[in-house]
């Protein structure tokens, strides 16, 4: 199984929004999930969403790593290699 090689561009980061995708909460939109960018902490909507901002957030900001916003998930994606990525909940970041 290949090895994500962005994995070293993971920052000790605070969700910059636990209320939900912060976009779509200006916009006075909904989501379905969320994704935390393991870069700066930005909580975008899923591409299930219909904006998809995790994905429109890493397009303008080149940062590769996201991991599920969602309550007992410990999961990753990493946008440029395509990368499922399984984490422990004791070291998920």
């Amino acid at each position: 199984m290949p090895e994500c090689i962005h994995l070293d561009q993971i920052t000790p980061v605070a969700a910059a929004s636990n209320d939900g995708c912060q976009e779509c909460l200006k916009a006075g939109d909904g989501w379905v999930h969320l994704r935390r960018c393991l870069s700066c902490g930005h909580v975008g909507c899923c591409d299930s969403s219909p904006n998809q901002h995790a994905s429109r957030h890493y397009t303008a900001t080149g940062h590769p790593i996201v991991l599920s916003h969602q309550p007992g998930e410990f999961w990753g994606w990493c946008f440029p290699e395509g990368l499922f990525l399984e984490f422990d909940e004791g070291t998920c970041p």
